[in-house]
């Protein structure tokens, strides 16, 4: 679906921002009228235009609660947040130790925290315990903890954040009476960031710890539990899952099962040889080219030196290499619905390879493009994909 640009990565972007208008994240006129003087692919005017308008809806949600307009101030904070993290979107030139990607990325958490603070049930911030720190998290409560309810543990993917969660997800869990554990674990965005743990292929190792603090918090049914996973979550969590026998359900949004894949399928076969054989002195040149041309992999392989730690784009290649599903899904023991999208370019096919390998309760959705949720992770679509989410669930009792 092309929306509003002519460059993939920036069409996707901004409807993905747009998107979240369903949840309260965005109103379509910000959107239009940011978008309008942004030159197609022209990523310092893209981070201008949006820290512009987060700016502006930062000033009119601090003047709304100095007021006491209390749900003026909620709303326009929560637009706030969602603008702030697409202004520091395409920042990846020298991210660890880009001033500005900080100020934006703390505006973006700053906003939302605040905007939390506001809402009409109860929101608590986490530290849960790892190892030997903590992973920040939100508990979203429904309503009263005095009779247990079935909760979503959630995490997202790749380039997701913290507070992203809540437009994705975590709204339409709460109206349907979940409660939602929401968390960042390592290589993603503020804990990269502040701790600078990268990402790890064995993110059962994550999710454990994260599913024993749920355990502790009031309200939770132990028995109702449901694994939630985005995008390049979908993998991770299907490895979590299969490691972990205490989830009710599990949600894989949207199926991955090869991370590695994905990049190549828009670089020649035999640019990709050389980097699986570490031949860097060709493959950095050729892989220089290819992202010159293509602002959808520039995004991916400078994010990925970021959050994998690598220091080239063919190291950040070869750390995509151990996130696959081979000898994992079979395991997975819950009811597991696996989603894909019609128009998915980041990971057409996938979620048909982690579909077939699941030997549990399986169901598999594909939400086409002639009804608007045919894109990646359903972006543009929310209710739509809500709604056919939560029904599956609620038919399997959760």
């Amino acid at each position: 679906m092309k929306f509003l640009f002519d460059d993939k990565a920036f069409s996707f972007q901004a409807l993905r921002t747009a998107g979240h208008a369903a949840c309260g994240g965005a109103d379509l006129g910000e959107v239009l009228v940011t978008c309008e003087d942004v030159p197609d692919g022209n990523e310092a005017a893209w981070c201008r235009a949006w820290a512009a308008t987060a700016a502006r809806l930062h000033r009119a949600g601090d003047d709304a609660l100095a007021a006491g307009h209390r749900v003026s101030a909620r709303e326009a904070l929560l637009r706030a947040s969602n603008y702030y993290r697409a202004a520091d979107f395409f920042r990846l030139d020298d991210r660890d130790h880009d001033r500005e990607s900080d100020r934006l990325a703390l505006h973006s958490r700053e906003t939302f925290a605040r905007a939390a603070a506001l809402f009409d049930t109860p929101v608590v911030p986490q530290r849960i315990p790892y190892e030997d720190t903590t992973l920040p998290g939100y508990f979203f409560l429904a309503g009263p903890t005095d009779e247990p309810r079935p909760t979503l543990i959630h995490h997202g993917g790749y380039d997701s954040t913290l507070e992203e969660l809540y437009f994705m997800v975590g709204a339409g869990a709460l109206r349907r009476g979940y409660h939602v554990l929401a968390f960042e674990g390592p290589g993603q965005q503020s804990v990269r960031r502040e701790q600078g743990l990268v990402f790890r292929p064995d993110w059962e190792a994550v999710v454990g710890p994260v599913v024993d603090h749920a355990l502790t918090l009031p309200g939770v049914d132990a028995d109702r539990l449901v694994l939630f996973g985005t995008s390049f979550g979908g993998l991770l969590g299907a490895r979590a899952a299969a490691f972990d026998r205490r989830f009710a359900a599990c949600v894989l949004h949207n199926g991955i099962y090869d991370f590695y894949r994905l990049p190549l399928t828009v670089i020649p076969a035999h640019l990709a040889e050389w980097v699986a054989e570490s031949r860097d002195e060709v493959a950095g040149p050729a892989l220089a080219v290819a992202m010159s041309h293509s602002t959808q992999l520039r995004w991916f392989l400078r994010h990925g030196m970021w959050a994998f730690g690598a220091k080239t784009p063919a190291e950040a290649l070869r750390a995509c290499m151990p996130y696959n599903l081979d000898g994992v899904a079979e395991h997975i023991t819950c009811p597991t619905l696996v989603l894909d999208a019609e128009n998915d370019v980041v990971a057409r096919g996938e979620a048909q390879r982690v579909h077939a390998a699941l030997r549990a309760e399986k169901d598999l959705i594909r939400f086409a493009t002639a009804d608007g949720s045919g894109e990646h992770c359903q972006e543009g679509a929310a209710l739509h994909f809500h709604q056919r989410v939560f029904d599956w669930l609620d038919e399997r009792g959760i």
